[in-house]
């Protein structure tokens, strides 16, 4: 794979995972594929840090992952979030992903290790040498306690099925560095709703987005009307989002989001395990006032 596959773009939801009596609701997580694939996403992203996987065990962390990828059908690609700070453990999910049919696979900096830049090259490369299919990395050092550097995406780029990076470093300057080192070999993809564009503007393919689970159509427009050219466009529905993209962070992600898909009726019970705990009161009702303002909830 010399270079990123040509779906690696647009809206790529970090899809929440819904539960229902302490398991996972399996038919609402299919509910969930139908309503991406009826909106246009580009791509569902199971089992990263919006789909609570942190507190998922293996068997539901499997279970969330076959159960997209069969509602999927083969109508939208599945970016199967199997990373860990334990590289055997990311192998034995990346594999079992693989063998359940996922388009590509999601690996997470390990966090709390806080391995040395060569540690990062080798956990990724020891991943890739395991699976066949397309490697994204995530670069989010505000929760893993590590930054994978410019130089070490470098290196990175050179093998094979490592495709992308999805970047929530926030800093468009080690985003635009990581372009350059890399080229065309890395699908430079946003991890933050609010830089979508301006990583658009750097090279970026789209975004792997939070709240695209509530509002897919606009957040794949925004990316489509820049490819289009109409940078006017996507500048637009950029503002328009803003607000709602701050409403989405008021708390932990996926407090937020969750809770306004409870709200919004999209799934049955907005229930997050602990130690994530329910919205404040003070920001529910801000989180209501701004789903008002764009009529998702009456």
């Amino acid at each position: 794979m010399s270079k990123p596959p040509v779906w690696l773009r647009g809206s790529m939801v970090a899809l929440v995972t819904p539960f229902k009596n302490g398991g996972v609701d399996v038919k609402g997580l299919q509910r969930l594929v139908e309503f991406h694939i009826k909106n246009g996403t580009s791509a569902l992203v199971p089992c990263g840090t919006t789909g609570e996987s942190a507190t998922l065990s293996h068997e539901e962390h499997d279970l969330v992952i076959e159960t997209v990828i069969e509602a999927a059908g083969g109508k939208i690609c599945v970016i199967a979030g199997t990373g860990s700070n334990n590289t055997e453990e990311a192998i034995r999910l990346t594999r079992h992903a693989q063998r359940a049919g996922a388009d590509a696979s999601l690996q997470i900096a390990p966090y709390y290790n806080k391995p040395t830049q060569e540690g990062l090259y080798r956990h990724f490369k020891a991943i890739a040498e395991e699976v066949d299919i397309p490697l994204v990395l995530y670069n989010i050092s505000s929760r893993t306690g590590v930054n994978i550097e410019p130089a070490t995406f470098g290196r990175l780029a050179k093998i094979r099925n490592i495709v992308g990076v999805k970047e929530a470093s926030a800093n468009l300057e080690q985003m635009a560095r990581i372009k350059d080192v890399c080229g065309e070999r890395i699908a430079l993809i946003s991890g933050d709703d609010a830089l979508t564009l301006p990583i658009l503007s750097i090279g970026g393919t789209g975004v792997i987005s939070v709240v695209a689970n509530i509002l897919p159509g606009p957040v794949e427009k925004l990316v489509r009307l820049f490819e289009k050219g109409d940078i006017r466009g996507a500048r637009k529905i950029h503002y328009d989002l803003l607000p709602l993209v701050k409403a989405m962070f008021l708390e932990t992600n996926p407090i937020p989001v969750k809770t306004a898909m409870g709200l919004m009726k999209l799934i049955d019970d907005p229930h997050l395990r602990l130690p994530l705990c329910p919205l404040s009161e003070s920001n529910l009702a801000v989180l209501k006032e701004t789903l008002r303002r764009y009529r998702l909830i009456r």
